[in-house]
């Protein structure tokens, strides 16, 4: 199964590079694109539960990677929710 990494910039401007085990966040974010905080939080779940689902489908569990690293996405955009429209900078796939 093909995996990816990409890379976001946080609201203060932080960088990480973020971890999917499918192809699939492509079909959910755009290189030099900003997403609304809500929006990306969206998208994150939406998309890395989907890689999750085609590991457990290919291998017969779900991808604890996949689950940490939205747990880290998570965590992380919970210390914006409070800011002014907080946007988060998609900036590129990492192939």
């Amino acid at each position: 199964m093909p995996e990816i990494n990409f890379k976001i910039q946080w609201p203060d401007g932080t960088q990480e590079v973020c971890y999917s085990p499918s192809l699939v966040v492509k079909d959910y974010f755009t290189p030099n694109s900003n997403y609304s905080l809500n929006d990306f939080l969206e998208r994150s779940r939406t998309a890395l539960q989907i890689a999750s689902d085609r590991v457990e489908a290919k291998y017969g569990m779900p991808c604890g990677m996949a689950l940490k690293q939205l747990a880290r996405i998570e965590a992380t955009a919970a210390r914006y929710a409070s800011g002014p429209q907080p946007v988060v900078h998609f900036i590129q796939f990492l192939e």
